[in-house]
């Protein structure tokens, strides 16, 4: 078993290093060019549509545009947030928040490409759902169904290591550390609640997490508020010490400016998933006039998720100086940063914080993994109530079991999602680009719609 263990743990590195990272980089940046900037230029537009009320109830979906993006925030807003964040600052020093930005940047247009795709490309199932993600748009749009089945068979297993039992595992032991209740309890309580949710649905997901999801982020921001608008005087510095580690002769002597770069973008794109092929299965099940409307809602995700909740924990660690302190891991970071200004309450906070991050977590990777599960079974829908049920059984085990082979394995299996979802983004660049001028085109024509029935009002 330990000769598996390292075989896993060597495979996995090689598949997250540094050739990996460059290409799920280097898609976000050449979409970021070919969409010229979208993520800066259609930025206030976005965030408007991500709390309008207006949109069409009429057009095809599951969920509403909010409940999909809160679906994929409840994937995506997990440990990596807290721990991943504190684990790159520990690895690469505070200069890894930055490359951890620039990561979410790129990031943006990134996952705006991958949910106009899963959009255009989505279809109804033998249930009457939608049914979408990078496994369809490599089948329709790419024509390579082999590069689909490749990616659902990843994702189906990937969904029980990543969006389960570490997210378990995560939340029981910060119960027990927390509160000193034992595992199983935790374990048991957590998968009454995963039945209870994940055996509804994704309707059933989409209203738990528009629920939870806002409820979850607002707490930690208020804390990490808290924290900089009372010690206003250190957050200068913090921001200094993290570019000038990013930039300065700290990082790069003796080489380590590759480990800076290399920690921070890697921790980024665990946080965000942008270009791991996830969140566009969310996506695609929104109710939805056009694909680029929902695009630029899902685009704000990763802004919600690196660029605000990861900074949070970052600009928090350092301000706190506690990421010099030797003799604090990675997983003890976070909450000694929130003890410097909380005090005891701080542990509170961070154990908090990981409980509602990571359950909300295996909620959304319950609906991943379903239609990844069913891509690959499609005529055999009755299976689909076996998968849901085997997956709130692994809750338990997560939380009460140590199976680093299964998680390592599963890990694998998430860093090959990424591969064929990259080349079906890089493959299907000009139908973005396509799709994008259709919307910008509605978008006009929208905007003088309203001009015209501004003009034609009455005046008082």
């Amino acid at each position: 078993m330990d000769a598996l263990s390292k075989f896993l743990d060597t495979i996995s590195g090689f598949i997250w290093g540094p050739p990996l990272l460059i290409l799920l980089v280097g898609t976000g940046i050449f979409l970021t060019f070919r969409l010229a900037f979208i993520q800066v230029r259609l930025l206030p537009y976005s965030l408007r549509q991500v709390f309008s009320r207006k949109h069409d109830k009429r057009a095809e979906g599951d969920i509403s545009q909010f409940q999909a993006l809160m679906t994929a925030m409840a994937a995506t807003v997990g440990v990596g947030n807290i721990v991943g964040v504190a684990t790159a600052i520990t690895l690469g020093g505070p200069g890894a928040v930055f490359w951890m930005w620039l990561a979410g940047f790129f990031g943006m247009a990134t996952k705006y490409g991958e949910a106009i795709l899963a959009v255009k490309y989505r279809t109804i199932d033998v249930n009457g759902q939608m049914a979408g993600g990078p496994m369809y748009y490599l089948e329709h749009g790419l024509k390579a169904r082999w590069l689909g089945l490749m990616f659902a068979l990843f994702g189906t297993f990937a969904a029980f290591g990543i969006g389960n039992g570490t997210q378990s595992k995560a939340v029981a032991d910060a119960v027990n550390m927390t509160f000193n209740v034992p595992y199983w309890v935790t374990g048991l309580v957590l998968m009454v609640l995963g039945a209870l949710v994940i055996l509804g649905g994704i309707k059933s997901i989409g209203r738990v997490t528009a629920f939870f999801v806002p409820i979850m982020a607002l707490f930690y921001f208020i804390a990490g508020a808290i924290v900089m608008v009372t010690n206003f005087d250190l957050v200068p510095g913090a921001f200094a010490t993290i570019f000038k580690h990013a930039f300065g002769i700290e990082s790069v002597t003796g080489g380590a400016i590759g480990a800076v770069i290399r920690f921070g973008v890697a921790r980024g794109l665990f946080s965000n998933e942008a270009g791991l092929g996830s969140a566009p299965i969310a996506a695609a099940a929104a109710r939805t006039d056009m694909p680029g409307r929902q695009a630029l809602i899902s685009m704000t995700q990763v802004l919600f998720d690196t660029l605000i909740i990861c900074s949070i924990t970052a600009v928090t660690i350092v301000m706190s100086g506690a990421w010099q302190d030797d003799g604090v891991t990675a997983g003890t970071l976070t909450a000694t940063a929130f003890g410097t200004f909380f005090g005891g309450a701080g542990q509170y906070i961070v154990g908090i914080g990981i409980i509602f991050f990571a359950t909300s977590t295996i909620f959304g990777w319950a609906y991943y993994g379903e239609k990844c599960f069913q891509y690959l079974f499609p005529k055999k829908p009755g299976l689909l109530i076996y998968y849901r049920l085997f997956f709130v059984v692994v809750i338990y085990f997560g939380a009460t079991a140590t199976l680093d082979v299964v998680w390592l394995f599963s890990d694998v299996m998430n860093g090959l999602m990424a591969i064929p979802n990259l080349i079906g983004l890089l493959g299907l660049s000009g139908v973005i680009v396509a799709e994008t001028r259709r919307f910008r085109a509605k978008i006009g024509e929208e905007k003088a719609a309203e001009k015209g029935l501004a003009a034609a009002e009455p005046a008082e």
